[in-house]
């Protein structure tokens, strides 16, 4: 999804590289969207990840998952960059990427405001950046949520509610909407009867949605649609909300993971957020959703975007670490 989505159809259609290139991909502006990286920071991943192993060394066997979990949070925390953001390896920090693994981290239970590389932290690198776009606003409103920053994300969730229309959307169209209601909820505001209106009369016959009208709908944008509707109030037994669901089973394959349209391929994201997807509707991930993902961990508690492809591991992990946590958005 462009924007907050972060696993839209365009954006996940980038994917492509080999897993010698591990490239950054690009990542729109909205939502779904340094140099090297320094001796320091490598140290202080593999000083993390030492101690992460002489404890599961020592410790009672645990869930795949549990461990998975704390093997990606080390991995995020080794990626800050020493002004407080985070960045693909080799890249610079960038705010959308930022406000995604500050989500990551919170949903695993870490506190993203006291993750900070020589001083700076999350909070102090986002202080000031620009939103130029409905959908990066949105991602800038959770992200400070999560960060603690009660005040400025309320003050952003005021701008927010200046971008409804009287079609119901908020911002440009569905993308948006759905990020807008996760965005408002998350910070205590009503999503608004309008703006659940214009969700539900974008669901497509197949039940799924997309992130813009006239678009084909996708497995990422139809989850994120589901957590948008559940946090609004919506009955997870509302028939949108099961039709989604049913969607989303369509798209699971026998290997366990979820595609993101019909006959593209099992991968990380879109698994992540079907499991999301299911959370928010009081379910239980369906068999195999969470041994996918295990299958696709690699040594540095990064994930493979796919069994075939390495991209924008920084991404890829923060989209999979909530699901591994068992976590729906707003948090």
């Amino acid at each position: 999804m462009t924007g907050l989505a972060q696993g839209c159809a365009e954006t996940q259609a980038v994917a492509t590289a080999p897993d010698t290139a591990q490239r950054h991909g690009t990542r729109s502006s909205s939502l779904l969207r340094g140099a090297a990286t320094h001796t320091a920071h490598v140290a202080i991943a593999a000083a993390v990840t030492a101690m992460i192993l002489a404890v599961l060394a020592t410790a009672p066997a645990a869930p795949a998952a549990a461990l998975g979990k704390a093997a990606a949070t080390a991995f995020l925390v080794s990626s800050q960059k020493a002004d407080g953001g985070f960045g693909e390896p080799g890249r610079p920090s960038d705010p959308s990427l930022t406000a995604w693994v500050v989500l990551a981290l919170a949903a695993a239970g870490r506190d993203p405001a006291s993750v900070q590389n020589g001083g700076e932290s999350p909070a102090d690198y986002l202080t000031g950046k620009p939103y130029p776009t409905a959908t990066d606003l949105e991602l800038r409103i959770l992200a400070l949520d999560a960060l603690g920053r009660t005040a400025a994300a309320l003050a952003l969730a005021d701008r927010l509610d200046g971008l409804r229309r009287s079609s119901g959307a908020i911002g440009p169209g569905v993308n948006s909407t759905i990020w807008g209601i996760i965005a408002l909820r998350a910070v205590g505001r009503p999503a608004g009867s309008r703006a659940v209106g214009y969700l539900l009369r974008q669901q497509r016959p197949n039940g799924g949605w997309s992130w813009a009208a006239g678009v084909a709908p996708d497995s990422n944008d139809t989850a994120a649609t589901i957590q948008a509707l559940s946090a609004a109030g919506v009955s997870t037994g509302f028939r949108a909300i099961r039709r989604g669901l049913a969607y989303l089973a369509s798209l699971k394959n026998a290997d366990g993971g979820f595609e993101l349209t019909a006959k593209r391929g099992s991968d990380a994201q879109s698994t992540a957020w079907a499991i999301q997807a299911y959370a928010a509707a009081g379910r239980k991930p369906p068999a195999g959703a969470l041994a996918y993902l295990g299958r696709l961990e690699r040594t540095n508690g990064s994930y493979r975007y796919s069994v075939r492809y390495v991209t924008t591991p920084v991404w890829v992990t923060s989209n999979v670490l909530p699901a591994l946590a068992s976590k729906a958005f707003p948090l």
